[in-house]
């Protein structure tokens, strides 16, 4: 079940801080780069956040997040995360076609993710995503920004 989670909820704060933690140390590992900004967040960082949230639900237990800002008809993707109990289950591929289905008159849903971890680049793409380019946030580390357009051709 995806549901709206309240941030200003600590023990929701708390969940979703857990999660990030295992699931972007696992990140972290995959490209070698351990100053992934989710992995900063504290329960407090996250409680007065303003990006939107959603988390997956399995049997009551928060198995992934997503979050988001919309600026100017773009859903900015800030953030998916699945814990790495609940990893190859679709949870991400769902997470991301309910906010795509969710929000109305956008023009293009935009992401980035580190250029080695694989397995979201492969995630991005196969949801239609195309790449736009890789940008250097530190020496040798790149993130790629994926962008999706959501008009449809001739309206």
């Amino acid at each position: 079940m995806i549901k709206k989670l309240d941030l200003k909820n600590p023990e929701i704060a708390r969940c979703i801080l857990e999660l990030q933690i295992a699931s972007y140390s696992i990140e972290a590992d995959i490209i070698g780069f351990n100053d992934i900004p989710p992995l900063k967040d504290t329960a407090e960082s996250i409680n007065t956040c303003d990006e939107i949230f959603y988390g997956y639900y399995i049997n009551d237990v928060l198995a992934g997040i997503i979050s988001y800002k919309i600026i100017e008809k773009v859903i900015d993707i800030h953030r998916v995360a699945i814990h790495p109990l609940f990893f190859r289950m679709g949870i991400a591929n769902n997470l991301i076609n309910f906010i795509e289905g969710l929000e109305n008159n956008i023009n293009k849903v935009v992401v980035s993710t580190g250029k080695e971890n694989l397995p979201a680049v492969n995630l991005y793409l196969k949801n239609g995503y195309k790449k736009e380019k890789d940008i250097e946030i530190s020496k040798g580390m790149y993130i790629t920004e994926f962008e999706k357009n959501m008009k449809l051709p001739g309206l």
